[in-house]
């Protein structure tokens, strides 16, 4: 079962959710600003996405720069983070089976699929 964590305003969001739909396989859609992550189950993200929790953040975003910008964060404080401003949390996320990717561009989706 394919799993599209996304955020229904962003257009790269949507450009991967309609991604997905061309695909005709089963999905899932979880609106993540809507369904918060849990701590347990971000962690399971990053850890799918084989990336530290600093390249799941949108750190452009206001909210990064105003606040955390140059400040030493550990991983566990990172994903605090995230968890409290969930628009920081880069998007949209494919999962698939034990493995995930930032579909940025939205050509990652099929490589993801494809490797199944």
């Amino acid at each position: 079962m394919i799993t599209i964590y996304h955020n229904s305003r962003c257009t790269k969001s949507r450009e991967g959710l309609c991604e997905i739909e061309l695909l005709q396989q089963p999905f899932t859609i979880r609106n993540y600003m809507i369904d918060h992550f849990t701590s347990d189950k971000l962690k399971e993200v990053i850890k799918k996405l084989g990336i530290s929790p600093i390249e799941l953040v949108r750190t452009k975003e206001s909210v990064w720069i105003e606040n955390y910008k140059n400040k030493e964060l550990s991983a566990a404080e990172i994903i605090e983070t995230m968890l409290k401003y969930p628009k920081l949390i880069e998007r949209p996320i494919i999962v698939f089976g034990e493995k995930a990717v930032i579909a940025r561009p939205k050509e990652r989706i099929k490589e993801l699929i494809r490797e199944f």
